[in-house]
């Protein structure tokens, strides 16, 4: 399928082909040779050739001038063999028509009355009735639209083919990008807990370092003072296990209050990566959730984003996330090709059956328009779900 465009452009070739070759055979099988066969022969040649000169399979140059040789070769000879008795090479033109219905352009739409005209050059020579030579003219005019017939269907199929690779790089571009994602956020969260444990706990671990030495060296000369600085050491030790206790807790405070934040960021990035038109209405004031909640909230979103594009070809998203007095609610919607038959995904699924352990619901929904709409709605109960990090 991926070659069915030159498998097309080859057989329209050999098929021409073939009919010079039979007419070629048909004169030089003639009993006596003659300038008039000489001259045939190289009329044929002429017409095989030179229009081969303008289009060849894998190397297509200019349809329009292919077309106008052939007709004026070809159609000239198919004529000329028609009105001269003698002539033992006496063919039809349909193979001729059906190779210039198959390179048929815009600009080359005259030739096809012309096709239809061809057989009255002869009508009176011949003395054909109407009916005689409007039937093979009709003849004509059916292999030219075969021949067209023949070149939308390998057109479509190349249009395809190409799509197909278009949606295999933009996949690929999304896997990339979900990867990303996830290195980026936790290079993030490495970098950040690394910076608040230093900042906070490292000075106090070098004064019970140095209060250690000291109460060392004083443990032989001074035991009462050595003891005395051991009680404030341990004493020090219990307020630093405090504050360490204190530091997870704000940071699963934080990282519960700070979803408007990642939604953003995950936002930017996916514009980044993908070109695509993405616009966001979130809340001003945020409450605190659940880390699971704010997890799958995070992916249902993730994966919608990724569906928009590698199944909808969406140019354009619109996500709203709304905070009620006992739910949160998330829309991600897309003007991407509607969905005839809605079934959920592995990765989708994935994402319903962790948003209904939470106690929610997950439902996707796809209609035509102008535009076209395809919406991921998502709701999950807030109403006594404990924040992360409270006992």
């Amino acid at each position: 399928m991926k070659k069915i465009l030159s498998f097309m452009d080859w057989g329209i070739f050999a098929l021409r082909l073939y009919h010079y070759i039979l007419l070629l055979s048909r004169v030089l099988a003639a009993s006596e040779f003659s300038n008039r066969t000489l001259l045939n022969v190289i009329w044929l040649s002429l017409a095989l050739v030179v229009p081969l000169l303008f289009w060849f399979p894998g190397r297509r140059m200019n349809k329009i001038w292919f077309c106008i040789l052939e007709l004026l070769l070809g159609g000239s000879y198919y004529v000329n063999s028609v009105i001269h008795p003698d002539l033992t090479s006496k063919a039809d033109y349909l193979l001729p028509s059906l190779t210039m219905g198959y390179l048929l352009t815009k600009q080359t739409l005259w030739i096809i009355p012309l096709l239809v005209f061809i057989p009255f050059c002869f009508q009176s020579y011949l003395r054909l009735s109407w009916e005689q030579a409007l039937s093979i003219g009709t003849d004509n005019l059916l292999f030219c639209f075969i021949g067209m017939w023949a070149s939308s269907v390998a057109n479509a199929y190349d249009q395809k083919n190409k799509l197909a690779a278009e949606v295999e790089q933009q996949n690929r571009l999304l896997t990339h990008y979900t990867a990303e994602i996830e290195k980026m956020t936790l290079l993030e969260e490495r970098n950040r807990m690394s910076k608040e444990l230093h900042d906070t706990l490292g000075h106090s671990f070098i004064s019970l370092i140095l209060g250690l030495d000291a109460s060392i060296a004083l443990m032989d000369s001074k035991p009462a003072e050595a003891k005395d600085r051991l009680i404030r050491l341990r004493a020090l030790a219990e307020k630093n296990l405090d504050e360490m206790r204190n530091i997870v807790h704000e940071m699963g405070e934080e990282e519960e209050s700070s979803l408007v934040r990642q939604i953003e960021s995950l936002a930017a990035r996916f514009r980044e990566h993908t070109g695509t038109a993405l616009t966001l209405s979130l809340p001003e004031a945020e409450r605190p959730i659940h880390f699971e909640v704010r997890q799958a909230i995070l992916r249902v979103i993730q994966e919608s984003f990724t569906n928009a594009l590698k199944h909808g070809n969406a140019s354009q998203l619109h996500l709203e996330l709304e905070f009620s007095e006992s739910n949160l609610q998330l829309s991600v919607r897309n003007n991407g090709k509607p969905i005839d038959k809605l079934n959920y995904g592995f990765g989708l699924t994935t994402m319903k059956q962790r948003v209904e352990r939470l106690g929610g619901s997950l439902h996707l929904s796809s209609v035509e328009g102008t535009p076209a709409l395809t919406e991921v709605r998502c709701e999950i109960p807030l109403k006594g779900v404990m924040p992360h990090g409270e006992d």
